[in-house]
């Protein structure tokens, strides 16, 4: 069971921290992504993480703005959001993948999520 928190209203260039605390099964061995969906718009991937936290990938549109992270730990992968744009205003959804691999399809990815709304005003 996947569950994201931390969305919220924020202005234009601010920053938030979305969370997203995994129960069940085994955290560290997953790959986690988030991704997000916009009004009238299909779900789209942000970022993923391997299970070491060693690697990870981004959607061109968040590079050098967004940072995802992990603590096995603690069964929570982080997104750090800085310089919102009011484009960034979105659903997000954290999601679990067992195929030992990042991917950009969502398709990859079993476990989801219930989404937190991110709001950047302009």
């Amino acid at each position: 069971q996947l569950q994201a928190y931390g969305g919220g209203l924020v202005q234009a260039g601010g920053s938030l921290r979305l969370s997203c605390a995994a129960s069940g099964g085994s955290f560290s061995s997953y790959i986690m992504a988030w991704f997000r969906q916009a009004p009238g718009k299909e779900r789209g991937f942000v970022a993923a993480i391997s299970w070491s936290g060693y690697s990870t990938k981004y959607v061109d549109s968040v590079k050098g703005r967004f940072t995802i992270s992990r603590d096995n730990a603690k069964n929570t992968v982080y997104l750090q959001m800085n310089s919102l744009k009011p484009e960034d205003t979105a659903v997000y959804y954290c999601a679990a993948g067992t195929g030992g691999y990042i991917s950009y399809a969502s398709y990859e990815y079993g476990y989801w999520g219930q989404g937190t709304l991110v709001t950047v005003s302009s």
